[in-house]
């Protein structure tokens, strides 16, 4: 059986930056965003990665940046095989329909 070794620390990263975003510090969210999907890729936790990517992508749509949104969304849910049907997977999906 393989080891786990996921921290909270995406999570609380990502809540970071959430809170960031309701108060308009715009460049601290990207900040705790930007971190949290280092620290997921880095531990190999695909969900928190999606996670973290979709709170990125959606504070860059809110800035206009529809683009660097798109990018960072896109290979990510291209991860995962079609058959995988998680909530964060299907709202990550929309969201990139809703934006095409």
């Amino acid at each position: 059986m393989g080891s786990w070794r996921c921290s909270a620390r995406p999570l609380l990263l990502q809540q970071a930056g959430s809170d960031a975003t309701t108060s308009s510090a715009a460049e601290v969210a990207e900040v705790c965003f930007r971190q949290a999907l280092a620290v997921a890729r880095d531990q190999q936790a695909r969900s928190l990665e999606l996670r973290a990517a979709m709170s990125l992508s959606r504070l860059w749509h809110r800035l206009g940046q529809r683009q660097r949104g798109n990018e960072v969304l896109a290979p990510i849910c291209g991860w995962f095989a079609d058959r995988i049907d998680t909530v964060d997977l299907r709202e990550a999906r929309a969201l990139l329909a809703a934006w095409a």
